[in-house]
């Protein structure tokens, strides 16, 4: 088992969700995280109650990404986990009802910013002959339901580059893990602009305390072993077979 009490940790989108209970269990396994949001207000306070670095940052910015691994790279001198956690549902709505705005902003936020982030990891990652990149997409990336098409698209394409990614950094000791989650105790359904679901079935879906012990049980393996791709459900979902 890895010790993660002198790792290096960055989790995006950490003042909300899976991010903050991601970077929770990191901040209680010894580990110094920056966490990013773009509400500064309650980025501070999300990290001022873990115990973390905040990083104010759209991740769809590389320049932001330079400036972060910049102040990371400058107090700790390595990168040892990066968490690709940032994203949202923007409009959950069939093709026909889409607009471009919203179609980019999906692309934007699900997978150019996480693509953004790896780039600059890679060549951090490789120089150090270690590290992990943890990508947090979705089951919508294997699974087709009406209405989620541009969503799952922007997750698909972060599953392929994950893959696409770990046969790269493989000779170079780095490992990339690809984390699949359906239904959560978050606020994508609101984001999203989604219903809101029953309470006692919201009690069953994955939290992001749950979450967050994946990936530190995952960051923990150690370094000559990696799980390519973990697929979460909540045994109270159905399960589409398309």
């Amino acid at each position: 088992m890895t010790d993660l009490s002198s790792s290096t940790v960055v989790v995006t989108g950490g003042s909300r969700g899976y991010g903050t209970g991601i970077a929770s269990a990191f901040a209680r396994a010894g580990a110094k995280v920056w966490i990013t949001g773009r509400n500064e207000a309650k980025l501070r306070e999300v990290a001022a109650g873990l115990g973390v670095h905040p990083f104010v940052a759209d991740v769809s910015d590389g320049a932001a990404w330079d400036r972060l691994f910049g102040e990371v790279l400058g107090a700790t001198g390595r990168l040892d986990v990066l968490v690709n956690n940032a994203g949202e549902g923007v409009k959950i709505a069939e093709a026909s009802e889409q607009d471009d705005a919203s179609v980019e902003r999906s692309l934007a936020s699900n997978l150019t910013g996480a693509i953004l982030g790896c780039t600059r990891a890679a060549r951090i990652m490789s120089g150090q002959g270690s590290g992990l990149i943890v990508n947090i997409g979705s089951a919508c990336s294997t699974h087709a339901w009406a209405g989620w098409g541009v969503y799952s698209a922007a997750k698909a394409g972060l599953l392929m580059f994950s893959r696409c990614l770990l046969a790269e950094l493989r000779p170079h000791g780095v490992r990339v893990t690809s984390i699949l989650p359906s239904w959560g105790q978050t606020d994508f359904t609101e984001g999203a602009h989604l219903p809101p679901r029953d309470p006692q079935v919201l009690a069953k879906c994955i939290s992001p305390g749950e979450l967050g012990d994946l990936v530190v049980q995952l960051a923990r393996l150690p370094a000559h072993l990696v799980a390519e791709e973990v697929k979460l459900w909540p045994m109270v979902q159905p399960i589409s077979q398309l």
